[in-house]
């Protein structure tokens, strides 16, 4: 890897508004991804049963997204008037730039409605004391691992001795990545940067999903793992190479889940039920108009993501057409596993829970990951997430059954597939 290499060495403009990065952010975004979350916010998790929960009241849904198609269901039901057909008001999602100042606006109450990478919420509830419910899944796959064009990568084993970013410590993605490393004979470490790096050795570190495709072309970085449409932006403006996607590792797993404060889902049951009705109504919509809806998101459309409609169309529909994929072994499970390259399905299933304590455990992170280790996964599946709100929505609409993620034969139980 070459270091020291000027930002704009590039042939590429990084100048664009979706590269922005809040730099005052940066001192919170490494406590926070660190673990220090509750020294930072003991006040604010003090204050959610009452001044921070009241701000929501009024019963108005506030939004809280990152600018990735994780946030797609949340983005559609606001766009397509869903909220407004339950009778409900919302006001125009808010667009946050990284995950430790989502949490942050959750905590305090500025949202009540968001989606967290799902391992985020367990690390929410059990390290920090935080009362969030994972209430659904904002989709399934659409994520995967990128390498650079300046390396000659072409399988997990070769990212020993590399630098790799992940967005965040508690994420699908930081899971994902590390068991293919441990089946491709390559240890996970977390060095500091000049640090030696053993050529068995992959260093991971943090960086916000806007940084990751100009980090990559500016080859301080050699490849990222992150949620669409940033590996779209990546291949198209920073010369990046699929490696693999995610939902060819993990066989339709989730990424991020639609979270809401425990509190609301007891005392505002009504709301919280038509909150579900809608996001639920969005995923079936989006599923089946996959373009349309990566249009309307993008900024050439209603500017929910700040990225041009080629990019996030590619993001949401390219895949199994492109022989490139298969020839290069990014996708080596489509035939056989019948999924996109971003799904969308509502059901929390138990068994992927259970799963990603399990593999929590096995995942090397920053910070104190002692709570974890007498986390039974069993417990997390039945106490972190409410499956009732979600169920009666499902009821609903059967259209989701639809999608291919989902076995109709048996829709609200699987067995969980990794396979790399």
């Amino acid at each position: 890897m070459t270091d020291n290499v000027p930002a704009n060495s590039g042939s590429q403009d990084f100048d664009d508004e979706y590269f922005a990065t809040d730099f005052t952010r940066r001192q919170t975004l490494d406590m926070f991804a660190a673990g220090g979350l509750m020294a930072a916010l003991g006040p604010l998790i003090g204050a959610m049963s009452s001044p921070a929960f009241a701000s929501t009241d009024d019963e108005v849904v506030r939004i809280g997204y990152l600018p990735i198609t994780d946030a797609t269901a949340l983005l559609v039901a606001h766009g397509m008037g869903y909220f407004e057909e339950e009778g409900l008001k919302a006001e125009r999602p808010t667009l946050i730039r990284g995950w430790s100042p989502l949490v942050e606006g959750f905590v305090a109450g500025k949202f009540n409605l968001v989606h967290f990478l799902k391992p985020i919420p367990v690390w929410m509830r059990y390290n920090n004391n935080i009362p969030v419910k994972l209430m659904a899944w904002a989709h399934t796959n659409g994520s995967g691992l990128v390498v650079g064009g300046h390396t000659d990568i072409t399988d997990f084993s070769q990212l020993g001795g590399k630098q790799v970013a992940v967005p965040f410590w508690y994420s699908m993605h930081n899971i994902v990545l590390q068991y293919a490393l441990r089946q491709s004979g390559v240890k996970a470490v977390i060095k500091s940067q000049g640090e030696p790096i053993a050529a068995d050795e992959c260093n991971l570190q943090i960086l916000p999903p806007p940084e990751m495709p100009a980090a990559l072309a500016s080859r301080k970085i050699d490849a990222y793992i992150v949620a669409e449409p940033f590996n779209a932006m990546g291949e198209i403006k920073a010369g990046a190479r699929m490696l693999r996607f995610t939902g060819d590792i993990w066989k339709n797993h989730p990424c991020c889940v639609i979270c809401m404060h425990e509190q609301a889902t007891t005392e505002k049951q009504e709301w919280t039920q038509k909150v579900m009705n809608a996001v639920v109504k969005a995923q079936i919509y989006a599923s089946q108009n996959k373009a349309e809806v990566a249009r309307m998101m993008s900024k050439d459309g209603e500017g929910y993501l700040p990225m041009p409609a080629p990019i996030v169309e590619r993001a949401m529909t390219d895949y199994e057409q492109d022989t490139n994929y298969i020839e290069s072994g990014a996708i080596k499970h489509a035939a056989e596993w019948g999924n996109g390259r971003i799904d969308f399905q509502p059901w929390p299933y138990p068994s992927a829970t259970k799963l990603i304590v399990e593999q929590m455990n096995n995942t090397l992170v920053g910070g104190d990951t002692t709570f974890l280790k007498d986390l039974d996964p069993q417990f997390v599946a039945d106490d972190l997430v409410n499956y009732d709100y979600v169920r009666r929505a499902l009821e609903k609409y059967p259209e989701w059954m639809n999608d291919p993620s989902v076995n109709a034969g048996d829709p609200f139980n699987r067995d969980e597939v990794l396979s790399l």
